[in-house]
């Protein structure tokens, strides 16, 4: 099994030991860069993430370490969010 093939289904910052979703929580699909595929726990979003995108802290991005992921919805009701870059 690859990594890419190991983190889907895996929940985004969660614990390592326990990366699966929860039953109590609402999740949305990573699509492309470097947190394709995984789950992203969008339960106490503020509004205004819903509808413009998060900005991800990420170690395996374009610029490594310390450096961010941009993911925003694909449509306004979409359960998918689409990647838009990387920043330092």
């Amino acid at each position: 099994m690859d990594e890419l093939e190991f983190m889907r289904g895996r929940v985004y910052g969660a614990d390592h030991d326990d990366p699966s979703p929860r039953d109590d929580r609402t999740y949305v699909e990573l699509s492309g860069g470097p947190l394709d595929g995984l789950l992203l726990d969008i339960t106490d979003l503020p509004e205004r993430d819903l509808r413009h995108g998060v900005t991800l802290p990420t170690e395996i991005g374009h610029y490594g370490p310390g450096a961010h992921t941009h993911y925003t919805p694909r449509t306004p009701t979409s359960r998918t969010y689409d990647w838009h870059g990387d920043l330092p």
